[in-house]
């Protein structure tokens, strides 16, 4: 089967910027793409964090292999200027993984403007701000990959998933208009769909986490992934299979299945 994007098998030469660095996924990817020998830019909100992944691996005789651009994504101007200090430190970018979310359970009998609005910005409206800075240089260029990681919890609606699951929703139906759009021009794009992660976000959670991976397990099948030039990246398919099964079933059926299996 032709895979949907150019795959990326070989790191060596090629500069990433992981937004959304500091840790779990995001902070595992940079690992993995430090080891297979890619130059990476990291940027959180995180100095510190990032700093402490660069102090492991810059060498002051080398140009460094981990560029520190720390930012907000819901800052635009933050954003875009983090982007032109890379260009002029790498040049050329070849790939970019938007990685940050903010997660907070929310139900409706408990509705919270606040937090609906911060989801959004920091989940969505920081993705566009990334957009929004790489995308003339890959259209001109008609190279580079974009990956957005989205989330199951985007699939359909879920109990607590008030403020998160609709920016996830978002972002995957985002990712599938861009690839429409820039497979044509030469442009990659991929859509990263975990299931349940041992990470800060998911430490909130009161409840049991099926099929539950670490960080570095997730970044290798987002490996795998980009080697195959896969578009969506779900994993670990022993749990997402059975949520696939969930996005195609009526609502007759799905919202009681809902209801039975999370007792909410």
């Amino acid at each position: 089967m032709k895979p949907f994007n150019p795959p990326l098998a070989d790191w060596h030469g090629k500069t990433a910027w992981i937004v959304g660095a500091s840790s779990g996924i995001g902070r595992a990817t940079v690992l993995a793409l430090l080891a297979r020998g890619a130059r990476v830019a990291v940027s959180a909100r995180n100095r510190e964090a990032l700093e402490e992944v660069a102090a492991m691996h810059n060498d002051a005789s080398r140009p460094p292999s981990v560029i520190v651009l720390p930012l907000d994504v819901r800052d635009a101007a933050a954003v875009a200027a983090a982007h032109a200090q890379l260009q002029a430190v790498a040049g050329q970018i070849d790939f970019v993984l938007y990685n940050v979310a903010t997660y907070d359970a929310l139900r409706a009998d408990a509705f919270a403007l606040d937090a609906m609005l911060a989801h959004q910005q920091i989940n969505y409206v920081g993705a566009l701000h990334v957009l929004a800075a790489v995308l003339p240089d890959f259209v001109a260029r008609g190279a580079g990959h974009l990956s957005i990681t989205g989330s199951v919890a985007g699939f359909r609606g879920l109990p607590q998933s008030l403020a998160y699951g609709p920016t996830k929703a978002a972002l995957g139906n985002l990712a599938e208009v861009l690839y429409i759009d820039l497979h044509a021009r030469g442009i990659g794009v991929s859509l990263v769909q975990p299931g349940f992660v041992e990470t800060p976000l998911t430490a909130k959670n009161d409840f049991r986490m099926p099929a539950l991976i670490t960080p570095a397990e997730a970044a290798e099948a987002m490996l795998d992934g980009w080697r195959r030039g896969a578009f969506e990246i779900h994993f670990p398919r022993r749990f997402t299979f059975w949520m696939k099964l969930m996005r195609v079933l009526p609502y007759r059926l799905y919202f009681p299945a809902v209801a039975r299996f999370t007792g909410l």
